[in-house]
């Protein structure tokens, strides 16, 4: 990617799975995947954008998997959120290890390992050019990740939310299993609910349209990709409200 090239989002949230940081293996944690998905985020930093991040934790424990083999949901939440704690801590090794100073702020209090969240202390991180990494969801069982991160794109005031996925942008269905699949380059917050595409629960979707933040989705697995998203170029679906 050229030099020249300059981020037209001074401050946005990245989403990503759990699964997206298990690269080859079938579960936990692929530190040269993070790397690789970290030196994006480096990159984005350097050039000027403010960065925060909100990390499933799908690739250790999904709660409604937990739920559905007899655990309580509430509990089995909780455990999901603790995933994302262990996800978020490794996260922040490695940018910090690339150079990027990182904070981690969770939803549940555990200050032996991470800030809680407060929402004036994030902010002022990320204006003194840190990455803060956002963990255990918003703090309370029945809600996803996807959820927490919109809530959290509102509360940062974010100008973007991204999606970092296993795809280059938006199908009308899983392209790796439906080859006619039809791929969207734009798409409006209605067309998503409406026609129940897969790209982040409801309540995300609707919480960033009454909030008018937009939704980049992109493939997280192409390097270079978010650095040329936020430049407003590279492959990817953008949501947003249409006319």
């Amino acid at each position: 990617m050229a030099d020249d090239r300059r981020p037209r989002y001074a401050r946005v949230l990245l989403k990503l799975s759990g699964e997206a940081l298990m690269g080859p293996q079938s579960y936990g944690i692929d530190i040269e995947t993070v790397e690789r998905m970290a030196a994006d985020v480096v990159d984005a930093v350097r050039r000027g954008t403010q960065m925060c991040l909100v990390i499933g934790g799908g690739n250790i424990f999904r709660g409604l998997a937990g739920a559905a083999k007899g655990i309580e949901r509430a509990t089995a939440d909780y455990m999901g959120m603790l995933a994302t704690v262990m996800n978020a801590l490794a996260v922040q090794a490695v940018l910090e290890r690339m150079g990027v100073p990182t904070r981690v702020q969770s939803a549940i209090p555990m200050e032996t390992v991470c800030e809680p969240y407060i929402r004036r202390r994030a902010i002022r991180h990320m204006e003194k050019g840190r990455v803060v990494i956002f963990a255990a969801g918003t703090g309370n069982p029945f809600f996803t990740t996807d959820t927490a991160a919109a809530l959290r794109a509102v509360e940062m005031n974010c100008q973007a939310m991204l999606k970092g996925t296993q795809v280059d942008g938006v199908y009308s269905a899983d392209p790796k299993k439906v080859t006619s699949a039809e791929r969207f380059e734009a798409l409006s917050y209605h067309d998503v609910l409406a026609r129940d595409l897969k790209v982040m629960d409801a309540s995300a979707v609707s919480l960033a349209r009454e909030n008018r933040i937009p939704i980049i989705v992109f493939s997280i697995h192409d390097q270079g990709s978010l650095p040329a998203v936020l430049a407003g170029q590279g492959r990817s679906t953008i949501i947003e409200e249409r006319t």
